[in-house]
């Protein structure tokens, strides 16, 4: 079991060493603690010199104002010391927020596709919360106590070794019931924080979707499974309560046990004469200067059971590979030929999506995919954006495989406009300059340039705060129509090299449908153009059209050539365009 621990422990040290202790800190803090010890140490002794001389007569101001200024150096000392520690935990949580913060931005797709996004987020919020817990309040308090207690069991040694061995006997006790506990903590805590996690998952999905949830009736289905984790996180609070509930009466029994032994032995020892009052009363003070932490360090063992938990789901994100590409050329890709050759790509080594795939792309040309729902259009953009690495052959750009270039380098040169056109929450600047590297450079006048182009400079002007203005979770104050025409903005802004739009007319009405397509029109002149169709009508125009069914090519060719040659795309044509 002490074994168990150890590996336990390893990964938690190791990772709290690896987020660069502020040493400056830690040092001012631990001698801090070991100060307000010593002084506190000195306490009971000057207690002891003050009841054994008392007497109305003999009573000695100097001592008494000596204890005085002990009390006041102490709790100064005591305040420094524990701010010190509680900024070196901060900024070791700090520390490691900020690794996984960055880990996760760069984590592959494919971590997000299996990945419930509340579920990570408790992860970066709700358990490195937990291991703050432990370095900026409980060790603190753990260190400070271990130091007391040794202190103070030296000096009640060369005090009294006989009173001091009778004390111990609440060792063994404590022990016998505290490891147990602590094991049956471990369990619960980590079931504890999983649960938490699902839940926070749970929740974040249902808000995300709550228009949803709304237009399908489903609040009562949501009231259940809310209600479901509910119960599940107060069970387990519950066991937490229950373990809570007998260590700290425990702890208390033992300890009044100890106190009455001690009384009765030292009120003995008194009558004797073999003991004076005043060490009896600093005996006892130095018991509680030894009982007060001992109650600490069960709740100290408790959070680091809790933190061990937390920390193997910190570690599990921390080894994940990052998405690869992060290194590797820069390379202009303007008028650039396409190759993609024999590509195959399979999720989860499951029946592959893709299967041989080959087509070449001239420059300036568009190129649209089409076919039946499901037969792998999105998989081949997901490969083109580098989403995902095919897991057979490879994708060209000249003479050059994309996979040599950094993601950086390739993505910056594509511009992607979607169905649904997404959007940050904050303004419409903030959403025309997302991801620029640039963007302290780019003045107002270009991005009403930009928006001018993409027929959307009319209804933001009709805001009253303009660029300025809110979009809301999701770009949800604005109609289908203005973010997709923000989204084209946002692709002019860009200049990419290459152009991939998933349909991005599909859900908007005819008048809105005409405005955006006149401005993916003035898009796509001179640049090399992807399009996903749902609807033919949109690439009748098309240079070349690719026609996918169950991940393979079965058709290439201008509209009218497939028209004339594939038998699938006739049927659609013919439902679609007559």
């Amino acid at each position: 079991m002490e074994k168990g621990n150890k590996q336990m422990l390893k990964p938690f040290l190791s990772l709290i060493l690896s987020t660069k202790i502020p040493k400056l800190a830690l040092t001012f803090g631990l001698v801090g603690s070991l100060i307000t010890t010593i002084v506190g140490l000195t306490i009971p002794l000057l207690t002891r010199e003050l009841v054994d001389g008392f007497s109305i007569e003999s009573l000695n101001m100097t001592l008494i104002a000596i204890i005085i200024i002990v009390f006041i150096l102490q709790a100064a000392i005591e305040g420094f010391s524990l701010y010190a520690l509680a900024y070196v935990g901060q900024k070791i949580v700090a520390a490691l927020r900020e690794k996984m913060w960055f880990k996760l931005i760069r984590l592959p797709v494919h971590y997000f596709d299996k990945s419930k996004s509340g579920e990570t987020v408790s992860r970066v919020v709700n358990d490195t919360g937990i291991v703050k817990d432990l370095i900026s309040q409980h060790f603190p308090q753990f260190i400070g106590g271990i130091i007391t207690i040794i202190g103070a069991v030296i000096i009640l040694f060369i005090m009294d070794w006989k009173m001091t061995l009778l004390m111990f006997i609440a060792v063994p006790i404590t022990v016998l019931f505290m490891v147990p506990l602590g094991n049956r903590m471990s369990k619960i805590s980590r079931n504890l924080q999983d649960e938490t996690a699902n839940f926070t998952g749970s929740v974040q999905q249902t808000l995300s979707e709550i228009r949803l949830m709304k237009a399908s009736n489903a609040e009562k289905t949501e009231e259940n499974k809310g209600l479901a984790g509910i119960n599940k996180l107060f069970s387990y609070g519950l066991k937490e309560g229950r373990i809570f509930a007998l260590i700290a009466p425990l702890m208390y029994l033992v300890v009044m046990v100890v106190i009455v032994i001690i009384i009765g032995y030292g009120g003995i020892r008194v009558t004797e004469g073999t003991m004076t009052t005043g060490s009896l009363v600093a005996f006892l003070l130095y018991l509680f200067q030894i009982v007060f932490p001992i109650t600490s360090f069960a709740m100290f063992f408790t959070q680091l059971q809790k933190a061990q938990g937390a920390t193997e789901r910190i570690i599990e994100i921390l080894d994940i590979d990052v998405e690869e590409g992060q290194e590797g050329k820069e390379l202009d890709i303007s008028n650039q030929e396409i190759f993609v050759d024999n590509v195959s790509f399979s999720y989860n080594d499951e029946e592959p999506v893709i299967k041989d795939v080959s087509f070449n792309v001239l420059p300036g040309t568009m190129v649209a995919f089409a076919g039946p729902s499901g037969g792998g259009k999105t998989t081949m953009f997901g490969l083109l954006e580098r989403f995902y690495e095919p897991t057979k052959g490879d994708i060209l750009i000249g003479h050059t495989s994309i996979r040599e270039l950094s993601m950086h380098s390739w993505r910056k040169q594509i511009g992607y406009v979607s169905q649904d056109s997404p959007m940050m929450v904050g303004t419409i600047r903030d959403n025309l300059c997302y991801g620029l590297e640039d963007r302290k450079d780019i003045d107002d006048e270009r991005l009403w340039e930009v928006a001018k182009m993409a027929y959307a400079d009319h209804f933001i002007k009709e805001f009253p705060k303009g660029l300025d203005t809110e979009v809301g979770e999701r770009g949800i104050k604005l109609s289908g129509g203005q973010r997709q025409r923000i989204a084209i903005a946002r692709a002019f802004l860009r200049n990419p090299k290459i152009l991939m739009m998933d349909e991005a007319t599909a859900s908007l009405d005819s008048q809105s449908e005409g405005i955006v397509q006149q401005a993916l029109t003035r898009l796509m002149e001179g640049r090399t153009t992807f399009v996903i169709a749902h609807r033919l009508s949109t690439i009748v125009n098309a240079d070349q059209i690719i026609f996918i069914e169950k991940g393979q090519i079965t058709g290439t060719g201008t509209h009218q050539e497939l028209v004339q040659s594939h038998e699938l795309y006739r049927e659609f044509a013919e439902q679609q365009l007559t």
